[in-house]
């Protein structure tokens, strides 16, 4: 069962989390060390990956899929949008709390594990998801956490991700397959992905004090929030829309939208806000035990998605 599978993959990225998270303890390297690292990741590995996702053979079935996993992505964030509405007006939920439930860690977790558990070939429909999740994170989740009213369109437009996403959707959509000598090493690039992404998400957690990461008020309301409620609507919505009928393999198509909505809290909540000195310790702390969590959490969404 899928689920199961994906319990399995879930804990083997944590013994990847485990190994930064002893280099750090260990004195072998300091928490600050992980941000070269994720650099890389961000603006070198991530593109390669999602770029050569679409490097594939167009077809009817493909692009109906693609649709298909376009409007779920957009549904999953109008309901988002929603729901954070909701919750921030009942349980007067702060900036960072808000954002810390609104966006997942789908850049970093979901890739890795939909190519363990489904193959290389279903990375293209999370590529979709991003494309709607990161213009937003640099719209709203910033302009929420910094407080200002504008975006940059710059700063959007010159994304190496949403770059690497368009430049790749125009391709696919053109059919221009690029050469071997492009597409081979993009892939083993992109393969990276899961490995330093959870070795910086360990030298993170190396470098917090976990009594204090466990003090703050709020982070079992935020993990249950981010991890079990939200994911739950999002799972009985998808499963009884129909959505599923409109393309081949619909089901599993939905389900990777499922998967990158229901991952931990976003990397990039945590990280903005550091830089906009917006509670950053409690934003981290959020990304924390959500992360620790989640090996439990994402397993129990996709059951109730499946039976």
């Amino acid at each position: 069962m899928i689920s199961l599978l994906l319990m399995k993959q879930i804990g083997e990225l944590f013994l990847m989390i485990l190994l930064g998270f002893v280099l750090v303890r260990a004195g072998l390297l300091r928490s600050e060390d992980s941000k070269p690292l994720s650099v890389v990741v961000l603006y070198l590995v991530s593109p390669c990956m999602m770029l050569n996702a679409f490097q594939i053979e167009k077809t009817e079935e493909l692009v109906h899929g693609l649709l298909l996993s376009l409007l779920a992505a957009v549904s999953i964030h109008i309901l988002l949008f929603l729901l954070i509405t909701v919750f921030g007006k009942v349980l007067k939920l702060t900036v960072v709390e808000q954002a810390s439930v609104m966006y997942s860690n789908a850049g970093n977790l979901i890739i890795p594990l939909v190519t363990a558990i489904l193959g290389s070939q279903w990375v293209v429909f999370t590529s979709v998801f991003l494309a709607i999740q990161v213009p937003l994170l640099w719209t709203h989740c910033r302009s929420l956490l910094s407080g200002e009213r504008s975006a940059s369109v710059r700063d959007i437009v010159l994304n190496p991700n949403i770059l690497a996403t368009a430049g790749g959707a125009v391709l696919f959509l053109l059919g221009v397959r690029l050469p071997a000598f492009l597409t081979e090493p993009m892939s083993s690039m992109g393969s990276m992905i899961g490995p330093l992404s959870m070795l910086v998400a360990g030298m993170l957690i190396g470098g917090m004090d976990m009594k204090k990461v466990l003090s703050f008020r709020g982070i079992w309301k935020m993990s249950a929030l981010r991890l079990i409620v939200v994911p739950l609507v999002l799972a009985l919505l998808l499963k009884y829309s129909g959505l599923a009928h409109m393309a081949a393999n619909g089901t599993t198509i939905l389900m990777v939208s499922l998967l990158a909505a229901a991952t931990p809290s976003a990397a990039t909540v945590m990280q903005m806000s550091q830089i906009f000195d917006r509670d950053a310790e409690y934003a981290s702390a959020i990304y924390v035990v959500t992360t620790l969590l989640c090996i439990v959490t994402m397993p129990v969404i996709i059951w109730v998605y499946q039976v």
